[in-house]
């Protein structure tokens, strides 16, 4: 039984210390994560993203796009700076969570090519959840505001 309990802390001691190399790469990781929310987020504001997600069925597409937007672009800028980066990937999470079915509906695709593009973007978005609640759970990692007093 110890032997166990010795192999649960030496992990959980693993995870907290990172390598020497680690700052630089988890930022480069958080950049990369975050650059397709720095990037759409303003276009939310956008009157022909507005329209297009209205022809979609979104409800009070004028309202829910723009905040939307706004959620995305600072969730996104959060996690790339590190400060409160958990709650940026919570806005991330919540983002993610109400777009990801109402955008990209590929069951109801009757073109087979344009349902295979909606299906792969579906899946992107779900790839990025999964990112967002890693880092929702774990935080921003070295090179960050949140990690200045630690």
């Amino acid at each position: 039984m110890s032997t166990a309990n010795s192999t649960i802390s030496s992990r959980s001691q693993a995870l907290s210390i990172p390598s020497a190399g680690a700052g630089p790469i988890v930022l480069l990781g958080r950049f990369l994560f975050v650059l397709i929310f720095l990037m759409s987020g303003p276009r939310h504001f956008m009157s022909q993203t507005i329209a297009y997600a209205a022809s979609q069925g979104v409800p009070l597409a004028s309202v829910i796009v723009p905040i939307s937007g706004a959620m995305a672009f600072f969730g996104g800028l959060s996690i790339l700076l590190g400060y409160r980066a958990k709650l940026g990937a919570w806005l991330i999470v919540l983002f993610l969570v109400g777009v990801t079915p109402m955008m990209h509906k590929f069951w109801g695709v009757a073109d087979p090519m344009m349902q295979q593009m909606q299906m792969i973007m579906f899946m992107k978005n779900v790839s990025m959840l999964g990112g967002a609640l890693l880092i929702s759970q774990l935080g921003s990692g070295p090179w960050s505001l949140d990690a200045r007093g630690k």
